[in-house]
């Protein structure tokens, strides 16, 4: 369903992507792991035509849309249902109204038509009952549920989930992952979900793969993961500070002398 090639991409010199190759099969979930920082959720913008590769190329059921734009990238993008990181909704509409939002500007049903979906697609993800509610008013995985809610509005056929289960509590975040499988199984969607939760990664998943330096090191069923043997992906899938990753950690002699340093100064 979803192919990249040699996909690479830099931000005033510094290089996020750097020949990036992976196939989303179709129907399947495809979960891409990697540190916080390391491009993931640039991966999936370049997917739904967000952003331009400065190198390569990124195929939709065959389409290449790199070199799309206007109504033609429209036209692929209203195949995907896409729920960011934070939600993303407008905290100036009620709920229903942030559901509607795709139906009202690229279709033509009628406000009836319109009303009944949201409270089909909110009755989706759990949350009867709360259309004329506003995000303000609602708890984190409440708007995480709005948001997804608001994805599969259009009926997509590619859902991208970015970060879904960042910052809720465990059991709201297992309630995330059993609404991914879920839609999975009865939209028939394929899937790209990027996270660092290993739990909900392992748990979703039909495949992993593995984002460092640019580029995919490593993918395979979650118990292929699971069993990898590379001294990279060991590190973040056990959550070891030593290790091969040392980019952005702090300098462990420095944390072993800070405390001596602290008490000399007659700290308590």
């Amino acid at each position: 369903m979803i192919e990249t090639r040699d996909l690479a991409k830099s931000f005033d010199g510094h290089v996020v992507l750097n020949g990036v190759n992976l196939a989303v099969p179709t129907g399947q979930t495809m979960v891409i792991i990697g540190r916080s920082g390391c491009g993931k959720s640039v991966l999936l913008k370049h997917m739904i035509g967000l952003i331009k590769p400065d190198r390569g190329t990124i195929s939709v059921d065959h389409v290449e849309i790199t070199k799309l734009s206007g109504r033609s990238l429209d036209k692929i993008r209203k195949r995907f249902g896409m729920l960011f990181q934070g939600g993303a909704l407008f905290d100036s509409m009620t709920v229903e109204d942030n559901v509607a939002f795709p139906l009202r500007e690229h279709t033509s049903m009628s406000p009836e038509a319109i009303r009944e979906r949201v409270r089909e697609c909110l009755a989706l993800v759990g949350l009867p009952k709360v259309e004329q509610l506003k995000p303000a008013e609602l708890s984190g995985g409440m708007r995480k549920r709005v948001g997804l809610a608001r994805a599969i509005s259009m009926n997509p056929e590619i859902i991208l989930y970015d970060e879904p289960t960042t910052g809720i509590d465990p059991i709201m975040g297992d309630v995330i992952n059993d609404l991914i499988i879920a839609l999975r199984d009865r939209l028939k969607v394929t899937s790209v979900v990027v996270t660092h939760d290993m739990r909900s990664a392992y748990k979703v998943a039909d495949r992993i793969a593995m984002l460092y330096n640019g580029t995919i090191i490593a993918q395979g069923t979650p118990e292929e993961i699971k069993q990898s043997a590379h001294p990279v992906v060991r590190q973040f899938i056990e959550g070891q500070a030593t290790g091969p990753i040392q980019e952005g950690l702090p300098d462990r002699r420095v944390l072993s002398r800070w405390p001596s340093r602290v008490m000399r100064k007659g700290a308590t």
